[in-house]
């Protein structure tokens, strides 16, 4: 085929002269991916952040093409190029299974991302698995195999997901460039020059031991800066707990819903096939919120309000410890007519920038392995002072979550405000008003 070039803003010019990457990215599939935000409510704080997880999985896959390229020309003794293309597919399909608003919809509703990128890989109805059986009939199995870690191949699996993967380069610096900040930048090119495939794995030569460190960094960074942002989070809460509203609500108005909102019906009812998920992305939640704030029901309708125009929960960082003081918080915010299943919630986001390898944990992670001159391999935080400091560390915060009429200078809330922030600061927790919101 002749070769045809997405023009990308991070990535510049993307690629694609093999016919089995172009039909799979014209699949409806993959296609669906357009609708569905890389963010999600990331982009009510970073207003830039609107890009897509179709333009991550594509870039995802340009730079698995680079790195397999680097691999055939340095390295054709380790490197067997009868994996490239299933290595390069796994790249572009990796996240193709990706809900409405993801992870706060698979956290309310049960659903996995990588259960349903497996089944869209594997189910023969859909255009993805029609494509894929064009190589080989089991093809699409051993793409599926990369996803869940079990294929033999390891460099495979690792070029894909690890501490340091294509996944992982590109969305930190996609993010970084649509949330308009600096954090997520490392030096790619110097990367791209010292990764190398190993028998079992991939590793980095020592003389790129600072941009690996400094991808490391960026990480942590866009971690601590962006993804936990306590006003995306707060729009997060707002969205849960707008679910979560309808979810119950569902039982005793199953025609409203229906009505207004038919392709989330499958989820409140927990009978949910592959179409029905397929058929939910972002456009067609904001509708569905658009025609809840018009609801009868208050607490729906207000907060379907609150969501889709950006009307912010503020919140207060608190210790594991300080559940009594939250309760009395809850009662205040109940006391002027919030309930608090909805007007409040606890939020909690911690990470962990980098780890080393333990066989005996639930889920042990591959370290990133730095290739001496003499061809002896040695652990990054065994080389770094900086990634030793972060290695086994967890960063984040507890934070809790509750109406801004909480603060409020006058009015309906004015006693209230002066208890609930009287409370807090007799308390000790922190001011709400440094959180950034």
């Amino acid at each position: 085929m002749n070769e045809k070039v997405f023009r990308d803003p991070v990535h510049n010019y993307i690629p694609v002269d093999n016919p089995i990457i172009y039909n799979l990215i014209n699949t409806k599939e993959f296609q669906r991916l357009r609708r569905i935000k890389q963010l999600g409510s990331s982009s009510f704080t970073f207003h830039g952040a609107e890009h897509s997880r179709f333009s991550h999985c594509l870039g995802v896959y340009h730079l698995a093409r680079r790195v397999i390229g680097i691999f055939e020309k340095k390295y054709p003794d380790i490197w067997n190029p009868e994996e490239s293309l299933l290595t390069m597919v796994t790249a572009l399909l990796h996240d193709i299974g990706h809900g409405a608003y993801s992870h706060t919809f698979e956290s309310l509703f049960g659903t996995d991302h990588e259960e349903f990128t497996q089944k869209i890989i594997t189910d023969p109805e859909t255009e993805v698995n029609a494509v894929l059986k064009r190589v080989s009939p089991d093809f699409p199995h051993q793409v599926a195999s990369v996803i869940n870690h079990s294929y033999p191949n390891k460099q495979v699996v690792q070029l894909i997901s690890s501490q340091i993967d294509v996944d992982r380069m590109d969305y930190l610096l996609r993010d970084s460039y649509f949330s308009g900040v600096k954090y997520g930048e490392f030096d790619l090119s110097r990367i791209l020059r010292v990764i190398r495939p190993l028998e079992n794995g991939i590793a980095f030569s020592s003389d790129g031991m600072h941009a690996v460190e400094d991808y490391v960094l960026s990480r942590y960074q866009m971690y601590m800066q962006v993804y936990f942002h306590p006003a995306s989070r707060a729009m997060e809460v707002l969205l849960k707990n707008l679910l979560k509203r309808a979810q119950e609500l569902y039982l005793d108005h199953k025609d409203f819903f229906r009505q207004s909102s038919p392709h989330l019906v499958p989820f409140f009812e927990n009978q949910i096939s592959l179409d029905d998920y397929l058929s939910l992305d972002d456009g067609v939640m904001n509708t569905y919120f658009q025609t809840w704030m018009t609801s009868s029901d208050k607490i729906l309708a207000d907060l379907a309000k609150r969501y889709t125009n950006r009307k912010v929960f503020k919140s207060i960082s608190f210790e594991e410890d300080d559940s009594e003081k939250l309760a009395v918080l809850r009662d205040l915010v109940k006391s002027v007519g919030f309930e608090p299943d909805y007007y409040t919630a606890v939020h909690n986001n911690f990470d962990l920038p980098y780890d080393v390898y333990k066989p005996d944990s639930q889920q042990s992670r591959t370290q990133i392995e730095m290739i001496q001159e003499d061809g002896t391999l040695i652990e990054l935080s065994q080389l770094s002072d900086l990634v030793r400091t972060l290695s086994g560390t967890i960063h984040g915060d507890r934070r809790f979550y509750f109406p801004r009429e909480m603060l409020t200078s006058g009015g309906l809330f004015a006693d209230s405000k002066t208890n609930f922030q009287s409370y807090i600061s007799n308390k000790r927790f922190k001011d709400p008003k440094e959180a950034g919101q």
